[in-house]
């Protein structure tokens, strides 16, 4: 099974080291080929994503992403920013369903910003449509308002468009999905004030008829986030769009003690996936040794389980990441008083021990 490993920026290189000491001690006969993305692969190729990188890509039956993004590329122009490559990655694979569960660890209650009796027990998983709306929506641009009050002005504009089978074939992956936990799906769109999610309420109410054992309830964006702070536990299963998915995932993941904990997959239509850690690049803390490897040891869980077959593997790393935290072992994002504080490799090689 061959998996590209692509480190990317910042924390990423430190992080992904240790999704990889996980993985060379499970036994399996795995090939790891790591490549240039980001601001790595501008430096190194010209390009935020250089062609060898996504000829890899392409290759590989799994990708392992860590970070990208660095404040001393903010003046390239956008296309060569290292946040292009993870979008055009998502775009060359088809990577249209991007999964994010949140889930609370027990000994991590604490951990978060809301009370423990709110949030003890969460465990949500957020289905965002990956590939459409506003993000690649199209005419964008600047120009010259041709219309209305500030006619003349300079604008700034883009397009928020869905197809009818984009949003079909989300709304399958998120009642598949629910069918295997609480079969209960809720829909964020904002239907009452853009025509394009008021369609996209309309499809995902007839694909509901494929799912009668499916309860399906519909709710606007501002209210899905402000239950999540509120009542976070009565959702089981979000699905919506790009831009929504993208706020209300980084929302939810602080009910987890922090970003931190939160692992994705992005997977095409035939479960192959780009697997990465939901956080950021962090270059404020990259090379300081500090950065919590959880979520991009967790995102490789999810990668055994959903792309390369091996969900009892994907269970172990799980299981040992549960006693890691219960031996009170913390990185700087969910230390509390009374555990024990440690860097970024000595978590990783607590987990290969708790494999071991």
């Amino acid at each position: 099974m061959k998996i590209a490993i692509l480190p990317g920026d910042g924390i990423g290189p430190e992080i992904m080291k240790q999704a990889v000491k996980v993985l060379n001690v499970l036994g399996e006969r795995f090939e790891l080929e790591t490549a240039d993305v980001g601001g790595a692969g501008y430096a190194g190729h010209g390009h935020p994503l250089p062609a060898s990188t996504l000829a890899l890509a392409r290759a590989a039956d799994a990708v392992l992403f860590g970070a990208v993004g660095d404040y001393k590329y903010d003046s390239l122009e956008r296309s060569l920013r290292p946040e292009q490559a993870i979008l055009g990655l998502r775009k060359e694979l088809a990577l249209f369903a991007n999964l994010r569960p949140a889930i609370l660890y027990p000994e991590l209650a604490g951990a978060s910003t809301l009370k423990p009796e709110v949030v003890s027990g969460l465990d949500i998983l957020i289905i965002r449509e990956l590939t459409g709306d506003i993000y690649f929506g199209k005419p964008r641009g600047v120009r010259e308002c041709p219309d209305g009050p500030f006619k003349g002005e300079r604008e700034g504009f883009d397009t928020m468009r869905y197809a009818e089978s984009e949003i079909r074939r989300i709304a399958h992956v998120a009642f598949q999905a629910a069918q295997k936990r609480d079969r209960r799906v809720t829909s964020v769109d904002k239907a009452n004030v853009l025509e394009t999610f008021q369609f996209w309420r309309d499809i995902v109410t007839d694909v509901h008829k494929e799912y009668p054992d499916i309860e399906l309830d519909h709710m606007y964006v501002d209210n899905a986030a402000m239950q999540l702070v509120r009542a976070p536990k009565k959702f089981d299963v979000l699905v919506t769009g790009n831009m929504f998915g993208d706020i209300l995932s980084d929302c939810a993941a602080m009910l987890t003690g922090s970003i931190g904990m939160l692992p994705s997959a992005s997977l095409d239509a035939n479960n192959k996936g780009l697997y990465e850690p939901s956080h950021g690049s962090a270059p404020d803390i990259a090379g300081k040794g500090i950065a919590n490897p959880l979520a991009t040891i967790l995102s490789a869980a999810m990668m055994l389980r959903f792309s390369l077959g091996r969900p009892e593997q994907a269970e172990r790393i799980e299981t040992a990441v549960k006693a890691v935290l219960a031996q009170g072992l913390r990185t700087a994002d969910i230390y509390e008083p009374g555990t024990t504080r440690v860097g970024t490799d000595e978590m990783g090689d607590a987990v290969v021990k708790a494999l071991a």
